[in-house]
């Protein structure tokens, strides 16, 4: 059987626009220290790494989902008709077979992690289902990499909370202009904030 075809962010996005009030669910996922592997091995391992998470996704997911390479290490797969706590499930799968299949070269922290939303459970309109699995996927991170998490409403907390509006139209320009999602931005900042200040850890 043919694998599906891995769509572009703005395929992913036609797809979802398609898709406006039908159950589904959403996941969001990267490759934990890609950036590392990349330093380190350099783009084509990094190429090597992708290309086997793409083969995993497309060959793992059931018939009619849709898999999306969102830009860098960010991918996005569409289950519909499928609940989040269903998709929990084959994700927890597709993550130790990613552990288990892994190339001995590539580095021991390599993992992945996932955020999982569905509708109508945690969202209807399709940006507030991204904005869900992406907060998940912030908790899956913030719980040590390597896992998939569904989304939990008393877990997240505004960006607005924190930062003026300036700095979050600023982060959204950058966000587009990068192909990547805020939330990735925060995450990267975050992670070089923690291994600056290793020492005090």
């Amino acid at each position: 059987m043919a694998r599906p075809p891995i769509l572009n962010r703005a395929e992913f996005e036609k797809v979802m626009a398609g898709l406006t009030g039908v159950p589904l669910a959403l996941a969001l996922l990267d490759v934990d220290h890609f950036k590392q592997l990349n330093d380190s091995l350099g783009h084509t391992e990094g190429d090597r790494v992708l290309r086997q998470v793409e083969r995993l996704l497309t060959g793992s997911l059931p018939a009619g989902s849709h898999v999306a390479r969102l830009g860098g290490d960010e991918y996005a797969a569409i289950l519909p008709e499928s609940a989040a706590e269903t998709a929990l499930i084959l994700f927890d799968e597709i993550i130790k077979h990613f552990q288990m299949n892994r190339d001995p070269d590539w580095p021991r922290t390599l993992s992945l992690s996932v955020g999982l939303a569905s509708r109508p459970a945690h969202a209807e309109s399709s940006l507030e289902l991204q904005r869900a699995a992406d907060a998940a996927l912030y908790r899956a991170k913030m719980e040590g990499r390597g896992r998939a998490c569904i989304y939990v409403e008393s877990k997240m907390v505004l960006k607005s909370n924190y930062y003026p509006k300036s700095q979050l139209e600023r982060l959204s320009k950058l966000a587009a202009a990068l192909e990547r999602t805020e939330a990735s931005l925060l995450r990267e900042a975050l992670d070089e904030l923690v291994e600056k200040h290793r020492g005090a850890l």
